[in-house]
């Protein structure tokens, strides 16, 4: 049989959190997620309710809008790091979004977010540069 490279690529996470505040864009990416190969994903539309999932059980991933509707994200990030839990941040802002110094190398990914790009994001191992 013959293998194909996407035999050989790495696995997506089996649980991933969505921090996001519109339903629509939260189900766009707990649609294209699953999609890819993903075995649960999990949406907070705020800080408490995603630092809730956590607590309760921890994803494998995540993926931080930065603006939720009356807050940021960053304390979610913070106990994501404490966890050593992977995350990317995701927002509509690009580059001239603003993050906390602890943050400013991790993944970002803007909105709308091409598959391709959020894919292997998912895939890539802990400690892997984003490249160039």
């Amino acid at each position: 049989m013959d293998t194909t490279a996407s035999d050989r690529s790495p696995a997506l996470p089996d649980d991933v959190l969505i921090v996001e505040d519109d339903p629509l864009i939260a189900l766009d990416f707990e649609d294209t997620i699953l999609g890819l190969g993903a075995k649960a994903v999990r949406t907070a539309g705020n800080v408490a309710k995603a630092l809730d999932m956590i607590a309760e059980r921890a994803p494998d991933f995540a993926l931080l809008d930065v603006g939720l509707l009356h807050e940021k994200s960053f304390a979610v990030a913070e106990r994501l790091e404490q966890l050593g839990i992977p995350f990317a941040f995701v927002t509509g802002y690009g580059a001239d979004v603003r993050l906390p110094a602890p943050f400013t190398q991790r993944p970002r990914l803007p909105k709308p977010c091409p598959t391709d790009a959020l894919e292997s994001l998912l895939k890539r191992r802990p400690g892997e540069s984003a490249g160039p």
